[in-house]
């Protein structure tokens, strides 16, 4: 059996014991920006449930053209008006840099990315950039942003100020 198909199986099973739809509207009008990285399950760390929070993954958690415009649908049109960033310890965008990864690619591929994967080095520095991207961000109706930081090997969030 195949990863999908277990998790074709397991929809079976969620949608048994599923309580019914929820407004489009997340209920605590939060957006929440983090790492896609499969260590952080985001709603129990942060006490969620479906219908709470936009969540909006990519990798290392980075400000996006694609993030801003998630973003900016979550506000204008859906009512949210805070972000939280989660980024984490370990991320994987710390063991490269954009050229090697670049590189890499096109080794494998033949082409080269038109876009950088925005590797960084340190984390808390990567939240702060972020942090700015959005308080710098003019399509946006509420600026009111916080950053944190998710520890792998103990499950804490640390802000990041």
């Amino acid at each position: 059996m195949s990863e999908i198909d277990r998790m074709l199986a397991a929809n079976e099973q969620w949608a048994a014991r599923f309580p019914g739809s929820k407004p489009v509207r997340p209920a605590r009008k939060v957006a929440v920006v983090a790492c896609m990285d499969s260590r952080m399950p985001l709603f129990g760390l942060l006490g969620l449930d479906v219908g709470d929070a936009h969540v909006i993954r990519n990798a290392g958690g980075v400000i996006t053209e694609d993030v801003i415009r998630s973003l900016t649908v979550s506000q204008h049109l859906l009512g949210t008006r805070e972000i939280l960033l989660v980024h984490h310890t370990e991320c994987g965008l710390q063991a490269t840099d954009d050229r090697t990864f670049a590189d890499r690619v096109e080794k494998a591929t033949g082409r080269r990315p038109f876009w950088s994967v925005q590797a960084f080095t340190d984390v808390d520095d990567d939240v702060r950039t972020s942090i700015k991207q959005i308080q710098d961000c003019p399509y946006l109706i509420s600026h009111k942003v916080r950053g944190t930081v998710y520890d792998v090997e103990t499950g804490r969030l640390r802000e990041v100020v």
